[in-house]
């Protein structure tokens, strides 16, 4: 039961994902979509590239189902021995063209556990985070107050919380530096039940439009040229 409703939900983000995109490239611009399987997973990854307003964009699903965990996941988690798992999830990257458009990426991912005469054992994860390559304050605190607003009804902690790891996560130690802007970043989630750790998630996955595609209509018509070119790939090649 889990995973059907779980995989409907996230078969529709991706739908509702790509249709932004292409509403605003407008230009006859569409997806690439390959739908892809073997043994023990499969999928479906939609590539959009060299847009007018996006350079490379990727939103891809997938499913995984094995029988028996790996050892390097049941290193952590001795009482997952024995279970077979499945895996489901969105993820999202977003590259846009024009350097006044910021980067982001998301995604929203499903595990399960399970064995015979046992309770499953299943979370949540996910998240969304922002990259500007050119800040604006108004930007920001759109992106922010949006995943605030999206947490509150969940617990008026839970946005501090998932910011705070969003913002450790992707801190790049080795430069010193942040990524980007954050956003929320949340794993393991599985308490109280499943109907509120599914409702967080979807609100997740649903807001992540609310909160970026504003962004990019402000920032979509900005006139650019090779020095912001080149600043974006300067940037970018910091993620590393």
């Amino acid at each position: 039961m889990y995973i059907s409703i779980v995989k409907n939900f996230l078969l529709k983000l991706q739908n509702k994902i790509c249709n932004f995109i292409i509403l605003e490239e407008k230009d006859n611009k569409e997806f690439k979509k390959d739908k892809w399987h073997s043994i023990d997973c499969y999928g479906q990854s939609c590539i959009l590239k060299k847009g007018k307003v996006f350079e490379q964009v990727g939103v891809n699903y997938s499913y995984i189902h094995k029988n028996n965990i790996p050892s390097s996941a049941t290193f952590y988690h001795k009482k997952l021995l024995g279970y077979s798992f499945k895996a489901l999830g969105v993820s999202v990257i977003i590259h846009p063209l024009n350097p006044y458009i910021p980067t982001t990426h998301a995604n929203i991912r499903f595990f399960i556990a399970e064995k015979l005469g046992a309770e499953p054992i299943w979370w949540f994860g996910g998240g969304f985070d922002l990259t500007p390559f050119y800040g604006f304050e108004e930007d920001v605190v759109h992106w922010h107050k949006t995943a605030f607003n999206i947490c509150l009804p969940f617990g008026e902690h839970l946005y501090y919380k998932y910011k705070k790891w969003c913002d450790e996560y992707f801190y790049i130690k080795h430069r010193n530096e942040q990524r980007g802007v954050g956003g929320l970043f949340f794993d393991d989630l599985n308490k109280p039940n499943f109907e509120y750790c599914f409702e967080f998630a979807k609100a997740i996955g649903n807001g992540f439009l609310l909160a970026y595609q504003p962004i990019v209509i402000r920032r979509k018509n900005y006139i650019w040229g090779k020095r912001e070119r080149d600043f974006q790939l300067y940037r970018r090649s910091r993620y590393v």
